[in-house]
């Protein structure tokens, strides 16, 4: 029988065939695509005509065409809609492709090739863009050891392999905390709850087969949770769990996991010449070094600190208002605040769910960027891998832009977090490839027959995700290794972080935020009292943050700690992190950091990016038209288009006219006067 991972896939836009496609079809079709790659780099090596930028970098780039095509598919699955069959072909896959990564690096005659024609650079008469190509080959090559030779580069490819294997394990351990606990709530435990938490929460417990509602480790479900019980012992139990993820003793236990990566993340930037692994990560990014990181969060942190301290006294009045002796705690915070929010805003959560529509909210995002770019999106029919996934046709002018797939409702299968992802990227070098583009998210879904309903957060997220797909879907590239969201990871950000911004104005959600029931929109009271509530509790928010990107960095900037939560618990007693806030990733659930090397490094980069966004959209609010054509066709023609055919700064600097400070940040935030 014909695997249908390896066939022609006669779907709309050379969609993958999922309907077709089984679970024992994965190994194979992975080791089929594996021999291919490696047979076409073999013909690269032994061509016996002098290396060419045609013959050995293009060739290079598309040398895996096959395997991106069968990895696209698995990943999206085993991402979003994982399976025991499928946590362990990601467990076999793991160290397979960290040896076929390493057998290309190794490969001496092929680093040859690409050496020989970056010392002739000068004289190829190559475009900008192929300029930029090879020196990121090139450097690629260098970084990942192809100048080691004997026991060093031994043992650097030991390494790579280990360290992919152990970002798998800790992966599946969150996502099997994530998926095995959950607490049952009699009627009792739904004191306080508003009717939204009480449906999603029956609902979950529906999914559990619990006999009941029930409270899982969803952030869509146990936020809300938080923030209404009126049982400070079940929130305590609740936030506790949700912060043990990872660290609960057993098989699922990610603290010596989190120490083997960090010790041999260490020992990879060693053997590569850097002195530590921060000096290593930073190389290629933004930012450069770790003093320049540690500099921009020091420069947020103390006034956020000090307004989240100023915070904590208000909200501690309110728990020994309510007759609770001793110090707010963690699971006291989200409740009080809530309480806080609707004294001075007058607004609560449970007025403004109804009017935040997931679809609404999905037809804002999607009519935004018509006004911006001219882009229009038709639901189809197609092969998905879940009942609960959408594909959208995006066009211009009637000509197919790209792919967009949404995946939008939490599910004990997919992992936690939202996340934008490309089962295939644009490119024209073999031909004019559109991209296949998934927004994954994980809100709360409704009972059958009931309108899926966001919190504020969560639309944020949803404009967030789609940023990042704008940016995948209107890059304009020739080469698939620099397309879309390829660039510098404090970069990638700028994107999502600026489409946000559209979110907040208010003839968007004056035309989309309409009620669940009566379709009346928001009134302008409340839209004046949301949006004027839109830096309320930043001071938490950016503390829980940015203690998160300081244990990062401080785990990767010196020696590595043979007890990552010592460490941890050191630095946040160095820094003075506020006794009734915890980080927003503790180590042995921070899969930004140690799920791959993706965020290593990098959780800062969110805040980088930010220092970029709030610019970047000032330039809308300096000619008063949010909807500014003619900005919107600069924004594209600089940041969106170009993917890593450009250097990050550069091309901030071509869209605004110079680099950003940090003031428009905090002011943001609302923390420019929190002292």
């Amino acid at each position: 029988m014909t695997n249908p991972l390896l066939s022609d896939w006669d779907t709309p836009f050379d969609l993958p065939p999922f309907t077709l496609i089984s679970d024992a079809d994965f190994a194979p079709a992975v080791d089929a695509a594996l021999d291919a790659a490696k047979a076409n780099i073999n013909a690269i090596t032994r061509n016996a005509e002098a290396a060419t930028f045609a013959n050995t970098v293009e060739a290079l780039e598309l040398a895996e065409d096959k395997l991106g095509r069968v990895l696209g598919a698995f990943y999206a699955m085993a991402g979003a809609d994982s399976n025991p069959a499928r946590e362990a072909l990601q467990r076999d896959f793991a160290p397979k492709l960290s040896a076929y990564g390493s057998w290309i690096t190794a490969n001496a005659a092929l680093f040859e090739r690409v050496e020989t024609l970056w010392n002739q650079r000068d004289t190829l008469d190559l475009t900008d863009e192929q300029a930029r190509v090879l020196m990121l080959t090139r450097r690629g090559f260098v970084r990942s050891g192809a100048q080691l030779v004997g026991a060093d580069a031994d043992r650097l490819r030991d390494v790579k392999s280990r360290l992919s294997v152990l970002g798998t394990e800790f992966t599946q351990n969150l996502l099997a905390d994530e998926r095995e606990w959950f607490m049952k709530l009699d009627q009792d435990g739904l004191a306080g709850l508003p009717d939204f938490v009480v449906a999603t929460a029956r609902s979950a417990g529906k999914e559990k087969d619990a006999g009941g509602p029930v409270v899982t480790l969803s952030r869509s479900l146990i936020v809300p949770f938080l923030q209404f019980s009126e049982r400070r012992d079940l929130r305590q139990k609740a936030y506790e769990a949700w912060t043990a993820r990872g660290a609960n003793g057993g098989k699922t236990d990610n603290r010596a996991i989190a120490a083997e990566i960090l010790k041999l993340r260490a020992e990879r930037a060693n053997l590569l010449g850097y002195a530590t692994f921060a000096d290593y990560k930073l190389e290629t990014e933004m930012a450069g070094t770790p003093a320049a990181v540690r500099e921009l969060l020091m420069k947020v942190w103390e006034p956020a600190k000090a307004s989240a301290l100023s915070d904590a006294k208000v909200l501690e009045r309110l728990l020994h208002a309510d007759g609770f002796d001793g110090p707010l705690e963690p699971w006291d915070w989200r409740f009080y605040s809530e309480k806080q929010r609707k004294k001075l805003h007058d607004l609560d959560e449970a007025e403004l769910k109804p009017y935040l529509q997931l679809d609404r909210m999905i037809e804002a995002a999607f009519a935004c960027s018509t006004r911006l770019f001219g882009l229009t999106f038709e639901e189809i029919e197609a092969p998905t891998y879940h009942a609960d996934v959408r594909v959208w046709n995006v066009t211009r002018d009637g000509e197919h832009i790209a792919v967009f797939i949404g995946d939008y409702f939490a599910r004990g299968s997919k992992r936690s977090g939202a996340w934008c992802s490309a089962m295939r990227s644009q490119q024209r070098l073999a031909g004019d490839i559109r991209p296949h583009v998934i927004n994954v998210c994980n809100f709360a879904k409704p009972e059958e027959g009931q309108p899926a309903l966001l919190s504020y957060d969560d639309a944020r997220t949803l404009f967030h995700e789609f940023g990042h797909a704008l940016h995948q879907m209107l890059s304009d590239v020739t080469y698939e290794s620099i397309s879309g969201t390829s660039v510098a990871r404090d970069f990638v950000e700028l994107p999502s972080q600026l489409y946000e911004h559209w979110l907040e104005v208010p003839e968007v959600l004056s035309e989309f935020a309409t009620h669940a029931e009566t379709g009346a929109p928001m009134p302008e009271e409340l839209l004046t009292r949301m949006l004027g509530a839109a830096t309320y509790d930043m001071g938490f928010s950016t503390v829980e943050y940015v203690a998160s990107a300081l244990v990062d960095l401080s785990f990767h900037e010196g020696a590595p700690p043979a007890d990552p939560m010592q460490k941890q618990a050191e630095i946040l007693e160095e820094i003075g992190m506020p006794h009734a806030i915890r980080m927003r990733h503790a180590t042995p659930h921070f899969a930004h950091v140690f799920a791959s090397d993706g965020y290593s490094c990098g959780y800062y980069s969110y805040m980088w990016s930010e220092v970029m966004d709030a610019d970047a959209f000032a330039a809308f609010e300096e000619v008063g038209n949010p909807f500014d054509v003619e900005l919107a066709k600069r924004l594209e023609d600089t940041v969106l288009s170009s993917g890593g055919s450009v250097d990050a700064a550069e091309l901030y600097v071509k869209f605004r006219g110079r680099l950003p400070g940090v003031a428009a940040l905090l002011k943001g935030r609302g923390l420019a006067t929190a002292s």
